[in-house]
C-alpha cells in the first residue's frame, strides 16, 4: 500500500507540475520557429451555430472588421436547426458580404461543419464560433502561418476577459495554465488540438467529421498532424470570450474530456510510435483522465499507511476536501476564498474527468449542454 500511495502521489505531481517543468525545459532547448509571411490566400470562414441570435450580429460585425481583403473571403453560416432569429440577422448582412446561410436540420455541430466544409471554396478554412469576438488582425496572422509549408493547422489564442468573482478568476487561472502548456508544445513541434473558436487549416487536409464528434478541434488538426504537418499556436491571433461560472466549465470539461476518449478511438496511432508527440499526448491528455483514479487510489492506500504518515495523509486530503466543500458557502469577499476557490475548481475538474466516462454509456449528443457566461451576457447552446 505504501508503494501504491507513493506512486499515485508521484503520478499526480508529475501531471500537474513535473510535466510542465520538463516541457518548459525542452521548449527552451528545441524550438521550431514558424516561417510566417504575408499570403493572399482565399479563405472560407466556417461559422456553425444553434440559436445564436443573442451573439450573431456582433459576431458578423467582428468578421467584417477583420483586416483581410474582403474579396478573398467567403462566410458560411451553418445553422444547426436554429429556431430563433438567427436567420433574420444573417440575412441583414448577406448583402454586404459574400455570405452563404445554410439552414440545416438539427444534427449536431459535426454535421453542420461537414455541410459547410462541403460548400467551402477557399484555400484556407477558418473555423470560429458565434460567441467569441475576433481581433481585427487574427485572420491575417493565422493565414501568414501557412506560408510555412510544414504548417497544416494554425490555432489562435482565446483570451478570457476578467471575471467578476474569485470563482471565475480560478477558472481563468486554469485556462492560463493550459495556454502556457499549449504554447510550449507549439514551440517544440505541435499542439494536439486547436482552440475551437479560432483556428484555420489547409482545405485539402480537412476531412468529414464522424457523426457525434465532440472535439472537432482535435479531430481535424490530428488528421493533418498524422499526414506529417505541424499544428501550431499563434498567440498573435486572438479571440475574446466572457468568463464562465464553474458549473458551465464542469459541463464543458465533461464534453471535451469525453471527446478525448473518442479521439483515441478514431486515432489509435496516438498511443504508438507513429505519434511523434506520444509522450506529450500521454502527459497532457491521457494523464488528465487518469489523475482522478490516482487520487482515489492514494485515498484508499493512505488508510493502510503506518503511523504517523497515515494521520498526515488522511488529514491533508480531508483538509483539501473541506476547503472545496466550504467554498460555495463563503461570502465573496472572505479572505479564505482565495484558497478555497482554486481548490474547489480543481476538485470540480477532477469530477468532470470521471464523468467523461459517460461517453461509453450515453449518446454523444447528450453531452452538449447550454453554455452560460457571466456579467449578464446570457446563455447560448454550446456549439464550441
Amino acid at each position: 500500500m505504501i508503494a501504491l500511495f507513493l506512486c499515485s502521489v508521484a503520478f499526480c505531481a508529475y501531471t500537474l507540475f513535473g510535466y510542465p517543468l520538463l516541457l518548459g525545459l525542452v521548449a527552451r532547448r528545441r524550438v521550431r520557429p514558424v516561417c510566417k509571411a504575408p499570403w493572399r490566400a482565399t479563405v472560407s470562414i466556417v461559422l456553425p451555430v444553434h440559436n445564436g441570435e443573442r451573439w450573431m450580429a456582433a459576431k458578423l460585425e467582428s468578421i467584417r472588421a477583420l483586416r483581410y481583403p474582403a474579396e478573398l473571403v467567403e462566410i458560411l453560416v451553418a445553422s444547426d436547426g436554429s429556431t430563433d432569429g438567427t436567420a433574420t440577422i444573417v440575412q441583414r448582412f448577406a448583402s454586404r458580404s459574400k455570405l452563404l446561410y445554410l439552414a440545416l436540420p438539427r444534427g449536431g455541430k459535426a454535421a453542420a461543419l461537414n455541410a459547410a466544409m462541403a460548400k467551402a471554396s477557399g484555400q484556407i478554412l477558418f473555423f470560429t464560433d458565434v460567441r467569441q469576438q475576433l481581433d481585427a488582425g487574427s485572420l491575417g496572422n493565422l493565414v501568414a502561418c501557412f506560408a510555412d509549408p510544414h504548417v497544416g493547422v494554425a490555432s489562435g489564442e482565446l483570451v478570457i476577459r476578467d471575471g467578476t468573482g474569485v470563482e471565475e478568476a480560478s477558472v481563468g487561472l486554469y485556462w492560463k495554465y493550459e495556454k502556457w502548456i499549449r504554447k510550449q508544445l507549439s514551440r517544440v513541434d505541435s499542439v494536439l488540438g486547436a482552440t475551437g473558436c479560432i483556428y484555420a487549416m489547409r482545405r485539402e487536409l480537412a476531412m468529414p467529421l464522424p457523426e457525434g464528434t465532440l472535439n472537432d478541434d482535435m479531430y481535424l488538426p490530428l488528421g493533418a498532424f498524422f499526414r506529417g504537418y505541424r499544428v501550431i499556436l499563434d498567440d498573435s491571433a486572438l479571440a475574446f470570450d466572457y468568463p464562465t461560472p464553474l458549473a458551465s466549465e464542469f459541463r464543458r470539461k465533461v464534453r471535451t474530456l469525453a471527446g478525448v476518449y473518442q479521439i483515441v478511438g478514431a486515432y489509435p496511432a496516438l498511443l504508438g510510435p507513429r505519434n511523434r508527440m506520444w509522450i506529450h499526448f500521454f502527459s497532457h491528455k491521457l494523464a488528465r483522465l487518469l489523475m482522478p483514479w490516482a487520487i482515489i487510489a492514494a485515498a484508499i492506500a493512505s488508510l493502510a499507511l503506518p503511523a504517523p504518515w497515515k494521520a498526515w495523509a488522511i488529514g491533508a486530503q480531508s483538509c483539501a476536501y473541506l476547503l472545496a466543500l466550504s467554498d460555495p458557502w463563503l461570502p465573496a469577499g472572505f479572505p479564505l476564498k482565495r484558497l478555497t476557490s482554486p481548490v474547489r475548481t480543481f476538485a470540480v475538474l477532477m469530477a468532470a474527468s470521471l464523468c467523461a466516462l459517460a461517453i461509453f454509456f450515453v449518446p454523444a449528443r447528450v453531452l452538449w449542454k447550454e453554455t452560460r457566461v457571466s456579467a449578464g451576457h446570457g446563455n447560448h447552446q454550446d456549439q464550441e
